[in-house]
């Protein structure tokens, strides 16, 4: 599992959010030759990625790949006081600025770990199952393995009826990857990010 791992870590630090300058120029001259992306997510990406969530009733939502909080904080603006949300980010220093940004959200955790490690992680908080799963994860990149064991984690802990939305800075390239472990797959296109990017909404896990 240490491969998805380190293959997070250099993808998060290049699409962070600048209200952190310092923060991203430390990661930047640490993974800068290894960078997927050195724009932020921006507020039209995030609100993109989180637009299919019902928030007619209290939700349990996970995130995965927090980076410094832009998806995060429309998380927050929509989530009720009765909802749940949990971040997992394996980098130690944006699990810790994630923390200080978002302290006053009582319904928030910020959890510093591995994302194949989230039926345990929950357990522990005593929840079986979430209903949304939102993801920054560089899983294109991520090697068959390290896919294989992202989307197990993943289905453990997803509810049938859950839905997996994850970002992509390459529109409609990758929708073969996530055909391979949903039934159902749609695109939202966001033309505003920079670059061009969107969103698959993914439902109906299967066995690929």
């Amino acid at each position: 599992m240490g491969e998805i791992v380190a293959q997070q870590a250099w993808y998060t630090c290049g699409r962070v959010s600048m209200n952190n300058p310092a923060l991203f120029l430390k990661k930047f001259l640490r993974y800068g030759t290894t960078i997927a992306s050195v724009a932020p997510s921006s507020v039209w990406l995030s609100r993109a990625t989180i637009s299919t969530i019902d928030w007619s009733c209290p939700r349990i939502i996970l995130e995965l790949g927090a980076g410094t909080g832009p998806i995060t904080a429309e998380i927050l603006k929509k989530a009720t006081p009765e909802s749940r949300v949990i971040a997992v980010e394996q980098d130690a220093d944006f699990a810790a600025h994630l923390r200080v940004r978002f302290s006053r959200y009582k319904n928030l955790e910020i959890i510093h770990g591995d994302v194949s490690e989230l039926a345990r992680y929950l357990k522990g908080r005593g929840i079986d199952k979430v209903d949304y799963i939102i993801s920054g994860l560089p899983v294109p990149s991520f090697t068959g393995e390290a896919q294989q064991a992202l989307f197990r984690s993943v289905r453990a802990v997803l509810k049938q009826d859950g839905s997996f939305n994850q970002i992509t800075e390459f529109p409609l390239l990758y929708k073969r990857i996530y055909k391979k472990w949903f039934k159902d797959v749609r695109f939202i296109f966001e033309p505003r990010n920079i670059p061009p990017a969107g969103v698959y909404i993914c439902r109906n896990m299967q066995e690929p």
